[in-house]
């Protein structure tokens, strides 16, 4: 059974009729083919031989993942990790559909994302291009953000020289040479953010009355 993705964004504040439209189709076509659906941030959407459907919400913290194409095989296996771990990571191989907007959908899931983990490696500090565009795009959206909560998370996947505005401005995470004790780290610091996160927000909600 294949799984389908629909990619959205949790900060558009309003949702076009035709969008909506897009989605049901998308969502029906799949069914219909006896394919589970996924609607990032949403949740799954299982054929069921009884009702015609069955819809698990799902909310785990999103986690967007940048890196270059050279380091490919090591952010899969970062994703796979951060699934694991009780994450939801967002990979480009892995979430965008044909036909989209890339750069727009890239845009979109980094707004939506919860945390952005920057894949650092020999490669990526030399290259230009698409990761260093996401990077400035998720510290403009980092400015939005109190600045006690942890958004943009680094991480090196070899030694390589880390730019001095991250290394003034940001903790990262090495996942060499052991990875494991790596995702231990990283895992456990991105947990301890969600849980602050929650306790805020407890914090800050009227009471009914």
């Amino acid at each position: 059974m294949d799984a389908w993705r629909f990619n959205g964004t949790k900060a558009a504040p309003v949702i076009e009729y035709s969008a909506l439209e897009q989605l049901a189709q998308v969502v029906i076509r799949g069914l219909a083919a006896g394919n589970v659906v996924e609607i990032d941030g949403l949740g799954l959407f299982l054929p069921d031989a009884v009702n015609g459907f069955r819809f698990e919400p799902r909310r785990l913290p999103e986690v967007f993942v940048a890196y270059v194409k050279e380091d490919a095989e090591q952010a899969e296996r970062l994703c796979d990790a951060l699934e694991a771990g009780g994450f939801s990571p967002w990979l480009d191989v892995r979430k965008l559909l044909p036909g989209q907007n890339w750069p727009r959908a890239i845009e979109a899931a980094i707004e939506a994302s919860d945390f952005f983990v920057a894949c650092y490696s020999g490669h990526s500090v030399r290259k230009k291009g698409g990761f260093q565009a996401e990077i400035r795009y998720a510290l403009d959206c980092a400015r939005e953000i109190p600045l006690d909560e942890i958004f943009i998370v680094p991480v090196r996947l070899n030694r390589c020289p880390m730019p001095r505005s991250i290394q003034r401005e940001l903790q990262y995470v090495d996942l060499f040479p052991d990875w494991s004790r790596g995702m231990r780290r990283l895992v456990t610091m991105m947990r301890l953010a969600m849980t602050r996160r929650s306790a805020l927000i407890w914090q800050t909600e009227p009471l009914e009355t």
